[in-house]
């Protein structure tokens, strides 16, 4: 039996209409993704289906007694959730009826009536209903949505918008009713909270509606995709990987159907017309009531959906960004977070130092600064021409404060970081809430650049601002329609270097896609701050990871860090592992040392001078290793998981060398000494890491259960 059925929902909005003639059905167990352009209907039809929304036509069947809840994009909390005294205290309070189980025990054992057969029945559903380990779930929940035990106590309203959506998520999962409508529920979460948000979600025997544009969590989650495209609602078993190949298949199928009835219809009107023109009338009369027959079955081809098309080259400068030195970026124990800011004295502080006494400072106690805040220590980090590196970390440990370094918004307080020769920075800034030049669209590029309106207008259309899009006011914007403004006024001016915060947020599959293809074609260097880890996948080869106060480098892409950690990898014990191949004489930090380019610019920490840190040490050749002491031997499950890595390491550093050593071979990279000078230093790099490597086998081996 059906848990929620739509009948022929119809839904418009003036004269034009969003959802058309909708039929689907939820089942008990079923796991749905709902996925489709931005503007398609999918908020419109998760309202309907809680209930906030009504139909214009049409109707929605619920089973009788269904519990259902709403995760909404903007969380809306009821009055009681915000008056709660604390973060917990309002998510416990989405197991109202366990609680009114709880109450009424007590009473039963305040009464001393445990004896009879009421208490053991209500006992034995409270414990069905796992009211046991209900303040066990609750922590579970909060820890593995992000939320610090600091946080707990805080209350509802003391949270920032993205920290109470994810309160309300962790509410929705504590309830656990039999339908979970979600609406881009990973917006607010980190790579962390997303794995242990999909786990759950894999676990619950419930049913599960969720609109979602990260395909990663999609495939993880769903088990049968709802596409709403041309406001209507097409269904497609299996995740959402399955449903791209289906939908690509149908696409295909259905454009070579259209083409084939018009070649038919074609041949019927030319054959009509012979007869006509012969005077056969009754083979003309045969013609023409085929002609209306196709007519009338006519398949109506797909809407070309319109696609973000984002620019190969620069809106101003032809030619593209000048070419940067090897070196883009390098850091060198860097310490990122912010400078003091000026606070009021309180009155006593200027009474106990001895400040002037009077009128006017006992209104306005003196200012004095407050500390420093450092966000992230960075030993070392460097990035070299054309590399493609995300940076990954849970939500607030300083992946946005190092890219804001980086850019320069932010002064350095330690440290030395260097941006490498004829480095042009281009900058998507995560916090969407600064000001954006200009009234309307339009005026906010042109008040950027001076072009005529025809070519703001031509530039605009490949951003999906068109006709009077151009002319919406920028304050008026939807999250995605902001993200796109701010992805054209990126590309105005040409950057060999562009630093990315969270470039996907609010966009949809289609413009997702159409960033990910821009960023693997383009030339440019890449750093990029993201939670969607298709596009880490798809793009990034390397990774800063930042967690604990440190960031160190990752030397592999997305998948390949997430088993590296399972198997023990963290940002403490790689900074370790640096520094023990540093003092050995190895390599550091997995990256060429080869330097800072001539010409580079170095950026000094506040206004302390910082002095450019000494050379790293180089291994000496013939240098013997050390001999290594006598280590405990590892248990057995220890050996095969240390093994596999190191296994796996010298697999990938010798395939490496040898794709090194076949470059040294091409007679293009031999002639071009900036290329030949890059290959050679790799190849020295991966031979030292790939002797540390045999070390580690060694010493694993000495330690072999």
């Amino acid at each position: 039996m059906s848990l929620l059925r739509f009948e022929k929902v119809t839904r418009e909005i003036g004269t034009f209409v969003i959802l058309d003639a909708i039929e689907a059905a939820i089942a008990s167990g079923d796991r749905i993704g709902l996925v489709g352009p931005n503007g398609a209907g999918k908020t419109t039809l998760l309202r309907i289906a809680a209930g906030i929304d009504e139909p214009d036509l049409g109707s929605v069947s619920l089973k009788r007694g269904l519990t259902l809840g709403l995760l909404a994009q903007e969380a809306h909390f009821d009055v009681a959730f915000m008056a709660a005294p604390d973060l917990r205290s309002a998510v416990r309070s989405a197991a109202a009826d366990l609680l009114d189980l709880a109450v009424r025990l007590r009473e039963l054992e305040h009464a001393h009536r445990v004896e009879e057969p009421l208490y053991a029945e209500l006992q034995h559903r409270f414990e069905v209903l796992g009211g046991y380990t209900l303040d066990q779930r609750i922590d579970e929940t909060l820890s593995g949505l992000g939320f610090t035990r600091d946080e707990w106590t805080k209350p509802p309203g003391a949270l920032s918008g993205g920290e109470q959506t994810r309160a309300a998520l962790a509410r929705l999962v504590i309830a656990d009713p039999d339908l979970m409508l979600l609406d881009e529920p990973t917006n607010h979460l980190d790579l962390g909270a997303l794995e242990w948000l999909e786990e759950r979600l894999r676990r619950r025997n419930g049913a599960l509606l969720v609109a979602s544009h990260d395909r990663a969590f999609l495939d993880a989650t769903v088990d049968r995709v709802w596409e709403l495209r041309d406001r209507r609602l097409t269904v497609f078993r299996g995740d959402y990987a399955a449903y791209h190949r289906q939908r690509i298949e149908r696409d295909a199928r259905l454009d070579k159907d259209v083409s084939t009835q018009a070649e038919q219809i074609v041949r019927e009107q030319e054959l009509v017309q012979r007869y006509r023109s012969h005077r056969k009338y009754a083979k003309m009369h045969e013609h023409e009531a085929r002609l209306a027959r196709l007519q009338e079955a006519r398949i109506e081809a797909p809407k070309a959906a319109r696609k973000l098309r984002l620019p190969t080259a620069s809106l101003v400068g032809a030619g593209g960004p000048s070419r940067s030195g090897e070196i883009v970026v390098r850091a060198e124990n860097l310490v990122v977070g912010y400078l003091p800011r000026f606070r009021q004295a309180h009155p006593a502080d200027s009474v106990e130092s001895g400040a002037a006494s009077g009128p006017e400072a006992a209104a306005t106690p003196p200012a004095v600064p407050a500390e420093p805040l450092a966000v992230a220590r960075v030993p070392f980090l460097a990035a070299q021409r054309g590399d493609r590196i995300g940076i990954v970390g849970p939500n607030g440990a300083g992946k946005t404060t190092l890219l804001r370094t980086i850019a320069g918004d932010l002064p350095p307080l330690d440290g030395l970081l260097t941006i490498g020769m004829g480095v042009s920075i281009g900058y998507l800034a995560q916090l969407r809430d600064a000001a954006i030049p200009g009234e309307t669209v339009l005026g906010a590029l042109t008040s950027t650049i001076s072009i005529t309106e025809g070519e703001a207008r031509s530039y605009l259309a490949r951003f999906l601002f068109r006709g009077d899009d151009t002319l919406k006011e920028v304050r008026m914007l939807s999250g995605g329609e902001r993200s796109r403004l701010e992805l054209a006024l990126l590309g105005i001016m040409p950057a060999n270097l562009l630093l990315l915060d969270e470039p996907t947020n609010h966009l949809d599959i289609p413009a997702r896609e159409a960033i990910e293809a821009f960023m693997a074609g383009s030339p440019a260097t890449l750093l990029v701050v993201s939670h969607d880890r298709r596009l880490l996948d798809t793009v990034c080869d390397r990774l800063w990871v930042v967690d604990d106060g440190l960031a160190a480098a990752f030397d592999g892409g997305y998948k390949a860090w997430r088993v590296a950690v399972a198997a023990g990898w963290t940002v403490a014990s790689a900074i370790e592992a640096d520094a023990l191949r540093l003092r050995t004489g190895g390599p550091r930090g997995g990256t060429t040392q080869a330097g800072v380019a001539a010409g580079a610019r170095p950026v000094k920490a506040g206004a302390v001078s910082v002095k450019k840190a000494a050379g790293t040490a180089k291994p000496v050749p013939g240098a013997k290793p050390a001999s290594r002491a006598r280590l405990p031997k590892l248990s057995k499950d220890a050996y095969r998981r240390q093994r596999g890595v190191v296994d796996a390491e010298l697999t990938r550093l010798g395939l490496r060398k040898n794709h090194l050593e076949l470059a040294l071979g091409d007679p293009a990279i031999a002639a071009n000494f900036v290329e030949l000078r890059r290959v050679t230093s790799e190849l020295a790099d991966v031979g030292a890491r790939l002797e540390a490597a045999e070390e580690a086998w060694l010493e694993l081996e000495d330690r072999a259960p």
